[in-house]
Parts: structure tokens; sequence; C-alpha cells
């Protein structure tokens, strides 16, 4: 019973790898079911199989992919560290994923297409609507611990993230610039945390 349930895990998995190469590469409309069942070495039946909509797998394909970049990005809180500290790491990390050649091509397919036919990315903002990123993980249990002033953690991390993103994600998404340096990174993260922690931490942590 458990062999032929490992095979159609492997094709599933292999059909994933094929659409996220060929949507990457391609966008939405140029990609054909064919050529991802081509490039899975499966057939085009079984990849229906497994998805009954192109826009099923293209929304399970996102799913996944930033389940893998975004699950790098992972930092446990910890009562006997500085806010700066650990909020830096975790910044650090998320310069780490945006300069992910994958992660900038998956952004921009995703979003081209959110621009374009919103409907078929509201598959995919609900599937990422259920998780709960690291960031807000940890805003919320600097929260709990009376660190950081209570309040939406979502919205928290959506000002933190927002600054980085300013400088090192909409322009390379946008506009093809190519990602900052290990140099150009790190102003960017200190002001960011500095100003999070200006306006969100208890007065005797936000140093």
């Amino acid at each position: 019973m458990n062999a032929p349930q490992r095979l159609t895990d492997r094709k599933r998995l292999a059909i994933l790898d094929a659409a996220a190469e060929e949507f990457r590469a391609f966008g939405f409309e140029a990609t054909s079911m064919d050529r991802i069942a081509a490039k899975a070495e499966v057939s085009k039946r079984t990849v229906y199989n497994h998805f009954p909509s192109k826009e099923d797998l293209f929304a399970e394909t996102l799913v996944q992919l930033f389940d893998e970049i975004a699950g790098r990005i992972e930092l446990a809180y910890r009562a006997d560290v500085t806010l700066r500290t650990q909020l830096l790491e975790l910044m650090q990390q998320k310069m780490r994923m945006m300069t992910d050649p994958n992660f900038i091509d998956v952004a921009r397919v995703a979003i081209g297409e959110a621009i374009h036919f919103p409907e078929r990315t509201r598959k995919v903002v609900a599937r990422l609507g259920e998780r709960e990123e690291g960031l807000t993980v940890w805003i919320r249990a600097a929260q709990a611990d009376g660190r950081l002033k209570a309040g939406d953690p979502v919205f928290a991390a959506a000002v933190l993230q927002g600054q980085v993103k300013a400088a090192a994600f909409w322009p390379q998404v946008t506009m093809g610039m190519p990602p900052l340096t290990p140099e150009q990174q790190a102003p960017v993260v200190d002001a960011a945390v500095s100003m999070f922690l200006a306006y969100f931490a208890e007065a005797k942590h936000a140093a």
C-alpha cells in the first residue's frame, strides 16, 4: 500500500518542480500543461489527476515556492537577547531571501498575474493567508513578553518589512535593479530596525 503512495508523491513533486521552472521562465499564459508534463516525465492525464486546472497548479506552485523560500527565515524569540540583536538577524535573513534569483523570478510572475488577472492569484492569497510568517511569530512572542507594544503583529511585521522592501525588493522586481551588496544592505537593515524599535518597542527596550 505504501509504495504506490510514494510513487504518487514523487510524481506530484516532479510536476511542481517542472511547473516552477516553466512559470518562472515563461509566465502563466505561455506555460502549457503539455510542456510541464513532458518536463516532469509524466502523462498529461497524470498532471490533471493531481491538479484539475493550470490555475490550480499555478496557485500550488507559488505556495510551495513561497514556503520553501520563506521557511529559511526563522529565529526563535529569546528573552535573554536584545530586541535589536534578534531583529538585525531576522532582517539579514530577509535580505538574503531577497537576493535569491528564484525568489525574484517568482515574485515577478506572481505580481504580474495579480495586476493583470487578479482572480488567478486569489487562491494563492487565500492559501498564504493561512500561514503565519516567522517574523510575525517572533513579534507576537516579544509582545507577550512585554518588550514590544501590544497591537496587531501582522501590521507591525508589515511596517518593518516594508522599509526593507522599499530598498531591496521593489526596485529589483519592478525595475530590474541588481540586488544590494552586503555593504549596501547593512545601513538599510540598521535603519529599518532602529525606526521599528523607536515606534513599537516599550521604552526600556527601544535601544
